[in-house]
């Protein structure tokens, strides 16, 4: 699945400026292709790492971590590697209780998880990032259903499509005649979490 770059935006909680400046710069750069710009899961799971890195550290901090990881030869995607931070150094945990510093020298440890980095977070411009997993109530981000594309909770309808009923003059109780498994309460999360990503695309334009 490819994400394009304003719903990128709103699951990663990068803005549209830092998303671009961070691939001219090949701090990372889109798995699958630049023109027109469309990012992988993997990428967005990322993202959302270095933006809740950001809101710790500065960003030089993490260019230099992730340039170090480079000239280890450890070259896999970002997503792969947890990384911690006691909000001065960057640390890649190696596991066991052993972590490298990849910054400065070691200090005191806080463990970033794949569970921190998705819970929701305030970026470092005092956006609310939303819960990654569950970016509304009623919605779901799962990367084996559509390859982790936003969809209503336990069913395989993607977010938007509902939002596009709704937009289209749909009621919210009306939308479980197209698609049963989804109650109005979710039509309504769907169309709501659109309208995010529409402003997003709004903003970059």
């Amino acid at each position: 699945m490819s994400f394009p770059v304003e719903l990128t935006a709103a699951l990663s909680g990068a803005s549209v400026s830092q998303l671009y400046n961070w691939r001219r710069t090949d701090l990372l750069r889109p798995e699958l292709q630049d023109n027109p710009v469309l990012y992988s899961f993997r990428d967005v799971v990322a993202l959302r790492l270095f933006v809740k890195l950001r809101s710790e550290v500065p960003l030089q901090r993490i260019r230099k971590a992730m340039t170090q990881l480079r000239e280890w030869d450890l070259t896999e995607h970002p997503s792969t590697y947890t990384l911690l931070t006691d909000k001065d150094s960057i640390f890649l945990d190696e596991g066991n209780d052993r972590a490298v510093d990849l910054v400065r020298r070691p200090g005191q440890r806080m463990l970033l998880t794949l569970e921190d980095a998705f819970a929701p977070f305030t970026n470092l411009q005092g956006r609310d990032v939303v819960d990654f997993r569950r970016p509304r109530p009623q919605l779901e981000v799962r990367e084996l259903r559509l390859g982790g594309w936003p969809t209503v909770a336990e069913t395989r309808v993607a977010y938007d499509t509902v939002a596009k009923l709704i937009a289209g003059g749909v009621a919210a109780e009306d939308v479980a005649r197209f698609y049963p498994g989804v109650t109005a309460k979710a039509a309504l999360d769907a169309a709501d979490f659109h309208q995010e990503v529409v402003q997003i695309r709004g903003r970059a334009a």
